[in-house]
């Protein structure tokens, strides 16, 4: 097991974010967090992360709990892609390089310039290595970022609403690879997603998050009319 999550709550001081949420995936499993917004999908990603402090429960990643361990040892494990992120002037090799942070202590290794090379190549960007990103395209950056994760060589993905601002190939197509990374390198992924299709067609689990709380985990047979429904309060046909 990669990755498990046990009575997890977190709370601000002017409302409860999320309570009581039970859940685990293993080797190459890719499950979908989904819900409104609000739901609490983002809160729940950096909290297994460590960039938000629980209030309650614990997570476990490859049986040791992250919050026992320090923040380097962290990013060694878990490679996040945050919703945002910040517009940085450098090239694409460099901003993949970036992911060797945790393992570099004075200068780049000829291991660490190997592994940024094969991260480039898992996600096709080979021949904008020498490109600045704001040279690049939504889906171009996108690409990028998820590269920098792998670069990490993590046991875990986690990624926060990976195609969102991508027009729909460029959404197919980074799906796609987070998919096939997943599969390949048999690491575990908990994605955050709005496309309940997309969802549909490339998840192997599914959390539906509603207030907060899980209103329905498992395979495909959770994401049916009724749940979704419940889910979203909206009217669904299949």
């Amino acid at each position: 097991m990669i990755l498990s999550v046990n009575e997890l709550a977190f709370t601000y001081p002017s409302h409860s974010v999320l309570q009581k949420i039970n859940f685990s995936i293993c080797k190459g499993d890719f499950l979908a967090v989904l819900g409104v917004n609000g739901a609490g999908k983002s809160t729940l990603l950096k909290c297994i992360n460590r960039v938000l402090k629980p209030c309650a429960g614990a997570v476990f990643i490859q049986n040791d709990e992250v919050g026992k361990l320090s923040q380097r040892e962290i990013a060694k494990r878990i490679g996040y892609v945050a919703q945002r992120q910040e517009s940085v002037c450098m090239t694409v090799y460099d901003a993949v390089l970036l992911g060797r942070k945790p393992y570099i202590q004075w200068e780049a290794s000829k291991k660490d310039l190997e592994i940024t090379h094969k991260a480039l190549k898992m996600l096709e960007l080979e021949e904008y290595s020498l490109r600045y990103l704001n040279e690049l395209s939504g889906g171009e950056q996108q690409k990028v970022v998820i590269a920098r994760a792998l670069a990490q060589e993590p046991n875990l993905l986690l990624l926060d609403e990976p195609t969102s601002s991508l027009d729909l190939k460029n959404q197919l197509e980074v799906v796609k690879i987070i998919k096939r990374v997943v599969r390949n390198q048999q690491i575990g992924a908990v994605v955050s997603m709005h496309d309940l299709n997309l969802a549909i067609r490339f998840a192997d689990k599914f959390l539906l998050l509603k207030n907060g709380e899980i209103f329905a985990a498992g395979g495909l047979e959770v994401m049916t009319p009724e749940n979704i429904e419940s889910v979203y309060s909206i009217s669904v046909k299949v």
